[in-house]
């Protein structure tokens, strides 16, 4: 957390996999970030931040974009500056999709993926999917803000079953 009480400000998510087998197609994972307005909390996302895009006022960036998972480290990392945003946003909820090749990609079939939330160097969460393995996106967490009091996180980890594009619309919806 940020100063006395201030609740959670710039935080980092970070995603990664390892790359498919040799011969086998790329696996694809993208964070995707959906930030609601107070007029409309868990309705269609205001803003959409994903690989193609970033947020009009630059809060949410995202720094890395993989199409791979090869390489050392961290294949995605996204960027959410929550102190920053207008007051008219009291919502943000980040998930990860699975592009959507040849077949049906879910997490359970690709290796090593995890998913870190930072803020400055205190880990806020850490989770590997295997709760949602039979799902092909996933929302991870959502931080929301009540008034003055700032910004809060939990741990929002729930599979869908849908292609990345509709994902987008449903990832803020409220529980069943």
């Amino acid at each position: 957390m940020s100063g006395l009480n201030k609740g959670v400000g710039k935080v980092e998510v970070a995603l990664k996999w390892d790359a498919a087998p040799s011969g086998a197609p790329a696996h694809d994972l993208d964070l995707v970030a959906a930030v609601f307005t107070s007029e409309d909390p868990y309705g269609a996302p205001a803003q959409l931040v994903h690989f193609d895009s970033r947020s009009p006022d630059g809060t949410i960036t995202l720094h890395r974009d993989s199409r791979t998972g090869q390489g050392f480290g961290d294949d995605e990392v996204m960027t959410l500056e929550l102190d920053r945003l207008a007051p008219r946003y009291v919502r943000v909820v980040v998930g990860v999709a699975i592009q959507q090749g040849r077949g049906r990609l879910v997490f359970g079939s690709i290796a090593q993926t995890a998913v870190r939330v930072s803020e400055g160097y205190t880990e806020l969460l850490r989770d590997d999917f295997a709760a949602v393995a039979d799902a092909t996106a996933a929302t991870v967490v959502e931080f929301t803000r009540e008034g003055s009091a700032g910004w809060t996180f939990r741990p929002l980890l729930r599979g869908f079953d849908t292609d990345p594009q509709t994902f987008g619309s449903l990832m803020g919806s409220a529980r069943a």
